[in-house]
């Protein structure tokens, strides 16, 4: 490589930076995990997909990394603010359930998906039920540094005292007083010095489910203060890297600067780094729209929009194909291009391993190498990089039609650098479905199966026999077993 120095985005310098951890070789890693009580969406794929990028590419830097991606199981109120009622409480109550439940069910459902997607499991995955402990005392450390004031049992952080000694709205951009001038009152936030601040514990209702004794009241904490915690509590008071969505730039991670400062009297991340959103033909992904696919859905093509199903390689290939920091449009046009590309390129590695080397080389391969992780030390360059592996694709295929020659020693620097690229860095897999003993084939079909056996115990007949019917079509022969299923493929 010409130059091995990598360089990301500093959401709060709004500037590229060249990346220095903290420690010489060991990174502090923290990314905002889902919020678990619906199934995985396309939304979810992207920060899931974006961070295990980094964090393998930081690995094949030869750093030590500690990856820390949250589960949000509790203090997640509807509206995002400090009223209504707990998402996942809300969902424990339409459908009987005790929360920790639904938490247990998305949470392994989030699992089996991004398992599927390649990601790679962080180092470590809290959650902030957890860690009530940790978030009471930092709240008490926050109080004692004169920033936060309690009121009828609720704890609420004071921003306008803490922007007189610091920049409250510094990652998003925003002032203060137009925060002050654009901020509704909501209902049940007349206990607020100012309608800015926000919760750091809750008095729970008489109604609310979820809830720990404190020194305040019976209840809960904030939803932005388990991340500061958690993140803390892991990698130190001050640590490399948070990322997440954009959406969460304002107001999560503004109240995380905000907290974290007041509580340690410094700041905690020096590189804030946010993938942006997916969008659906030009549309904001939403339920309300009736855009809203989630992974099952993409897997097995059952939703409407989809022309067909689409597997986890391909979806992972498709988000890769835009910068991390720029929206992608999603289409079933797109998908099928990235579906036919990602085949290209896998099936050029597999050329690329039977072609016989000569005496020399006639082809510069050294530029492709260069130039494609020049793209990736270019804050995670994904689409870039792919066009410039497709370059070698050019090398590869006037390789194999016998019109240029390379040597063994060029021939195993190539080989080693698509492997490292593609499946090390990139996170793909081979997926050879006409292989009955291929294990990601095996796989994908029990995920397939397992789908249908939800689908099944949440009485979603519909899309159990879909599932089903569809996989009997394709040849494969289903045995339901008391403890499982069987399948087999007839061809």
């Amino acid at each position: 490589m010409t130059e091995n120095k990598f360089y990301i985005y500093n959401s709060l310098s709004r500037k590229k930076e060249e990346f220095k951890p903290i420690i010489e070789g060991h990174v502090g890693m923290y990314v905002c995990g889902p919020t678990v009580y619906g199934d995985p969406h396309l939304g979810h794929a992207r920060p899931a997909i974006t961070f295990d990028i980094l964090f393998r590419y930081l690995k094949y830097l030869g750093n030590k990394v500690r990856y820390v991606r949250n589960i949000t199981d509790v203090g997640h109120l509807e509206n995002d603010a400090d009223s209504g009622e707990d998402k996942i409480a809300k969902k424990a109550r339409l459908e009987e359930l005790e929360p920790m439940e639904v938490v247990q069910y998305y949470t392994d459902r989030y699992h089996l998906f991004t398992d599927a997607l390649n990601v790679q499991h962080p180092s470590i995955e809290p959650r902030a039920s957890g860690h009530i402990i940790e978030q009471m005392e930092m709240i008490e450390q926050i109080d004692k540094n004169g920033f936060a004031y309690e009121v009828n049992g609720s704890v609420y952080f004071d921003v306008k005292k803490y922007n007189q000694a610091h920049n409250y709205g510094k990652l998003s951009g925003r002032k203060i007083e137009d925060m002050l001038e654009n901020t509704r009152t909501l209902d049940g936030q007349d206990d607020k010095h100012s309608s800015i601040d926000f919760a750091l514990w809750k008095k729970a209702k008489p109604e609310h489910i979820m809830r720990w004794k404190s020194k305040w009241s019976d209840g809960f904490p904030g939803w932005h203060l388990e991340c500061s915690a958690m993140s803390t509590k892991y990698l130190g008071q001050q640590f490399d890297i948070h990322g997440g969505g954009l959406d969460l730039q304002f107001p999560h991670h503004e109240c995380e600067i905000a907290q974290s400062t007041a509580a340690n009297g410094k700041e905690s991340v020096k590189y804030w780094m946010h993938n942006n959103m997916i969008t659906i033909n030009g549309q904001k992904m939403g339920k309300s729209l009736g855009n809203f696919i989630t992974l099952e859905e993409l897997f097995t093509g059952s939703h409407k929009l989809l022309e067909q199903a689409y597997s986890p390689m391909t979806i992972r290939f498709f988000i890769m194909q835009a910068h991390y920091r720029s929206t992608v449009d999603f289409s079933n046009e797109a998908l099928q291009a990235a579906q036919k590309g990602m085949e290209k390129l896998v099936k050029s590695i597999e050329v690329l391993g039977k072609i016989k080397p000569a005496d020399k080389s006639t082809v510069e391969i050294q530029t492709v190498i260069d130039a494609t992780f020049t793209a990736i030390n270019d804050d995670l360059n994904t689409p870039i990089a792919i066009s410039k592996l497709f370059d070698g694709v050019k090398i590869i295929n006037s390789l194999n039609d016998g019109k240029e020659t390379i040597s063994k020693q060029d021939l195993e620097v190539f080989i080693k650098f698509y492997n490292d690229v593609v499946f090390e860095i990139l996170g793909l897999k081979k997926e050879e479905a006409n292989s009955s003993d291929n294990t990601v084939f095996n796989n994908v079909v029990d995920l397939l199966l397992q789908l249908r056996l939800d689908a099944k115990a949440n009485k979603d007949y519909e899309t159990s026999d879909k599932i089903r019917n569809k996989l009997a079509e394709l040849g494969f022969e289903i045995k339901d077993k008391k403890d499982g299923f069987e399948w087999q493929f007839k061809g």
